[in-house]
């Protein structure tokens, strides 16, 4: 039986391994990477079998998954040369266009991208994926059935990818929790009550929203009461330049993920 071949034995690997063995996923899985303690940890945790070479890694798949760093990419499709088969390979690396990837290694390899979110390992992770033009509709059904072992998928044309991507890590909900969690700190909470607190403002809310059917607008003037302390705490970071902050930061990753293409 072929097998689920991951190129890359880093974070996003590690991540999608522990949510597919959480979601009872017994398919075998390869994992290429030089680097021996990653395979070894890999091997011992998961299950996964480790293959130090990357040809015979890439000989085994049915599914190849390129999980390399972005400056990576390039090297390593030229040393991955040509394939002598039909392949459906997926990229994770950010910024890395679908039209770079064919250029390097074209068919009979068809690609997608992936944008998986670390928290795939508890099962709840969003991936976005996008197709290059002539996917088969039967391939398309299997990548995305694949990535949805760890959570909900969501297919996207490919000019919307790189803002969806700086858009939807879980990066901005643990760095709010951590800096709403220290501003509470400096109030007086204990780091334990403050966590709790700033846990619950911001994951149950959204939890209620994606449950329900009221807008996020009628749930925001429903939080926070005209000249109550939610209206004062929000007016208060709006003025500070909360909008102006948050645009900022999404308009940096928009330029990463440019320099990586």
């Amino acid at each position: 039986m072929k097998a689920t071949v991951f190129i890359g034995g880093g974070r996003i690997t590690r991540a999608l391994v522990a949510g597919l063995r959480l979601a009872k996923y017994h398919k075998p899985i390869v994992v290429h990477d030089r680097n021996r303690h990653k395979l070894g940890d890999l091997e011992e945790l998961y299950g996964v079998q480790g293959a130090s070479d990357l040809h015979n890694a890439v000989a085994q798949a049915r599914l190849l998954i390129i999980a390399v760093r972005p400056d990576s990419v390039s090297g390593l499709l030229q040393e991955i040369g040509q394939v002598d088969r039909p392949l459906n390979a997926v990229s994770l690396a950010a910024g890395v266009p679908l039209s770079k990837l064919r250029a390097q290694l074209g068919p009979p390899v068809r690609w997608a991208r992936a944008m998986p979110s670390p928290a795939c390992r508890s099962g709840r992770g969003l991936t976005a994926l996008t197709f290059e033009k002539g996917f088969p509709p039967a391939a398309r059904r299997e990548v995305g059935s694949f990535f949805a072992n760890v959570g909900p998928i969501l297919e996207i044309p490919e000019s919307k990818f790189d803002a969806f991507t700086v858009t939807y890590s879980c990066s901005h909900g643990y760095h709010a929790l951590a800096m709403l969690a220290a501003a509470a700190g400096k109030l007086g909470l204990d780091r334990k009550s403050a966590l709790t607190a700033a846990a619950h403002a911001l994951a149950d809310g959204i939890l209620a929203w994606r449950a329900g059917k009221i807008s996020l607008e009628a749930l925001l003037r429903e939080a926070a009461t005209p000249g109550g302390i939610a209206a004062g705490v929000m007016e208060a970071m709006d003025k500070a330049g909360y909008e102006r902050v948050v645009a900022r930061g999404l308009a940096e990753g928009m330029k990463r993920a440019r320099k990586n293409a």
